[in-house]
């Protein structure tokens, strides 16, 4: 790590575990429910809309109580997830979150099967409107609920449920320790070594994590059994047609829109990612790259180091060129703490935005190394965090925005700080690697993630005949990524056991296309963007671009790209943003 980074400061949330408000927000929250619960449930369906309104609103302020307090449990367990006290303390609150959330239920499941055409004559009343993007949302689940009894009893049994499994993952993971250069490093520590441009390290890093994680296989391996048969289960009895579409419907996507994305993506992996890794492997002077080569700086790439404070300034700058106002949001995170930047043992690996409630403001963790990538990833989080800040005025239930445009701001403002980056190079070779160095990036959020989404897609499949053996998930895993990846990546049995790192598979399945879809979109806003700056209309194009942000879960993406004159139901919307990886790569060649 080049310079102290920075471990944020939660007192915002509450001062510790052992806070009177702390305390006092959790008594008040079961109480709140309970009293909802006792006057409200099964009257709904009666009610006036002053009612619908008093009763969604106090229904939203226990909501957003309830999660400043999930946020700090949160946050702290992310930070040190080997400190059994810590670890004691947000099991106990997912514990208070279930009872909570069981005594709520009935608000979204009356509201969901409420008549029609009587919520339409209710919602003649201006209060109850500003709530329709939401109720749409809870409406659309209506089709897929469950007697109240059996909802209950989900939502009670959650924290024994999948997120019993969940819980197992993170605190084996976190705890894992890898044997590198005479010492045991963390995951975080054995990734970040997969980078380095010692090619013996990097063998060395590949080789460690592949051994670390094989060890684990049979507890790892019986995780994601465990996930996708719990899955599997609950789908079953709400009548979901396929594995993803219950995430579809979560991120207010229609299915075919979805199968048009990983389309797109399978079917110019020869274009995309098999001719960039060919071309990579020549400049590394071989016709093949062992995986843990593949993200490995070119040769002659000096594979700058940058501090955190060039790190900050650099994502500063990016915005404020951009727009003051979103430089304007980002610094109160640098001044105020709200970044968990310092790699330690005991820390999650990988980075987030945790938007948190409304009322408060988003944390940001991530793992600084000083690399250019890791500068991308600052870019990135803050991103998500101006996009959560800009959304927060919408309240807690309508903040929260969808998954297919929670990536926009965040690959977004990583264009942004690339940009910045190119233009604060004068070496044309080292603008080179940083080309390079973009293509990778969008490879890996493109390419490798719908890699990810096809390995999801045939577990959750293949599982549903029987439990699979950890040789049956890792030949899955095999032949998904080497279909991605390509002749020119040499994927051997050391391979095999790299699935078991990645959380999004137990955490939020099929999560992961979310990365894609964003990438794709915000390449074809980018493209709007560049044009825009032509015809110098790109004031118009960043007021349409904040309207989006602002608008959190109130707009689906088709009517949020609208305003852009994008339609991503049609193919050409994703052959627009792939097209522009593989003019990179284009431009790379013609470079070479």
């Amino acid at each position: 790590m080049p310079e102290s980074c920075p471990i944020w400061n939660l007192s915002d949330l509450y001062d510790g575990v052992d806070s009177t408000a702390l305390k006092t927000d959790i008594a008040m929250c079961l109480k709140l429910s309970i009293e909802l619960e006792q006057s409200w449930q099964g009257k709904l369906a009666t009610s006036s809309s002053s009612q619908l309104v008093d009763v969604i609103a106090g229904y939203e302020a226990i909501l957003e109580h309830l999660g400043k307090v999930q946020t700090h449990a949160q946050l702290l367990f992310a930070a040190n997830t080997n400190d059994p006290a810590i670890a004691k303390h947000h099991q106990s609150i997912r514990e208070v979150s279930a009872k909570v959330g069981a005594s709520l239920l009935f608000v979204e499941l009356e509201l969901a099967r409420m008549d029609e055409q009587r919520l339409i004559d209710l919602m003649k009343d201006s209060a109850l409107t500003r709530f329709a993007p939401w109720l749409r949302r809870v409406r659309a689940m209506a089709p897929y609920q469950l007697s109240d009894e059996i909802e209950k009893m989900i939502a009670e049994r959650s924290p024994t449920g999948s997120g019993a499994w969940v819980r197992l993952f993170d605190e084996t993971t976190t705890a894992m320790r890898f044997d590198f250069e005479g010492s045991d490093v963390t995951e975080a520590e054995i990734l970040d070594a997969l980078s380095s441009k010692d090619a013996a390290k990097r063998k060395e890093a590949g080789q460690s994590l592949s051994t670390t994680l094989k060890a684990h296989q049979r507890l790892l391996s019986l995780v994601i059994n465990t996930i996708a048969k719990d899955k599997q289960i609950e789908d079953g009895w709400r009548g979901f047609a396929r594995p993803v579409s219950s995430r579809n419907l979560a991120n207010d996507v229609d299915d075919n829109v979805v199968d048009a994305l990983v389309k797109a993506v399978n079917d110019r992996n020869a274009d995309l990612s098999h001719r960039y890794y060919a071309l990579k492997a020549g400049w590394m002077g071989k016709k093949q790259l062992d995986w843990w080569d593949r993200n490995a700086p070119l040769p002659g790439d000096a594979n700058r180091q940058y501090s955190w404070s060039e790190a900050k300034g650099i994502v500063v700058e990016a915005f404020e060129r951009f727009d003051p106002e979103m430089s304007k949001i980002a610094m109160p995170f640098f001044d105020k703490n709200w970044i968990d930047a310092a790699p330690r043992a005991g820390k999650s690996s990988g980075a987030f935005s945790h938007p948190a409630v409304p009322s408060v403001h988003p944390y940001i963790l991530m793992n600084f190394s000083g690399k250019s990538r890791d500068v991308m990833t600052l870019a990135h989080e803050m991103g998500h965090g101006i996009h959560q800040v800009l959304a927060a005025n919408q309240g807690y239930l309508m903040s929260d925005t969808p998954l297919t445009l929670a990536e926009t701001a965040s690959v977004f403002a990583e264009m942004l700080a690339f940009r910045q980056l190119v233009d604060n190079e004068s070496n044309a070779n080292a603008r080179r690697f940083l080309l390079a160095g973009k293509v990778e990036d969008m490879l890996n959020t493109v390419v490798r993630q719908i890699a990810f989404h096809n390995f999801e897609t045939k577990l959750h499949d293949c599982r549903a005949k029987g439990e699979l053996t950890a040789e049956e998930i890792s030949d899955i895993w095999m032949e998904t990524q080497h279909a991605a990846l390509g002749p020119a990546i040499k994927t051997g049995d050391d391979y095999r056991s790299i699935w078991s790192y990645v959380p999004h598979f137990i955490h939020t399945p099929f999560y992961v296309y979310a990365y894609a879809f964003g990438d794709c979109l915000v390449n074809a806003l980018w493209q709007k963007y560049q044009l825009a700056q032509a015809n110098k209309t790109d004031a118009r194009f960043i007021q349409n671009y904040k309207v989006l942000l602002k608008a959190g879960g109130t707009e689906r993406y088709d009517g949020a790209l609208k305003r852009f004159d994008l339609d991503p139901g049609k193919p050409a919307f994703w052959s627009l943003g792939l097209d522009m990886i593989s003019s990179m790569i284009d431009e790379l060649e013609g470079l070479a």
